[in-house]
């Protein structure tokens, strides 16, 4: 992930933790957007490219399988290890989705 990539991701978590933070006056929507996208956009682009980094590290194994001379061994286990850690924070978020869904649902209204 590029440092630029890391400070807009920050930025962003910094955008929702003050906003989470803000306690809303009654009747006022709290805005769940995310930049221009809403939570299950971005959700769903994460997904994508989780799904694409695992496509990639298939396809660079495949290939210095093959005996391509351009693709290097540290390169390959670099993109699965890219791959792994990403599969690993996307479960991460769906663990901590689902703890917050059994925490909503049972709430006593």
């Amino acid at each position: 992930m590029s440092s630029s990539a890391m400070q807009d991701a920050l930025a962003q978590m910094q955008s929702m933790a003050s906003q989470a933070s803000m306690t809303p006056e009654k009747g006022q929507q709290v805005s769940t957007a995310v930049g221009d996208t809403g939570f299950a956009d971005e959700l769903q682009s994460s997904i994508e490219r989780i799904n694409e980094l695992k496509q990639a590290s298939k396809s660079q194994e495949r290939a210095f399988q093959a005996g391509d001379p351009d693709v290097a061994l540290n390169d390959v286990m670099i993109d699965k290890q890219k791959a792994s850690v990403a599969f690993e924070m996307g479960v991460q978020v769906r663990n901590r989705l689902v703890t917050a869904y059994k925490d909503i649902m049972n709430m006593q209204v």
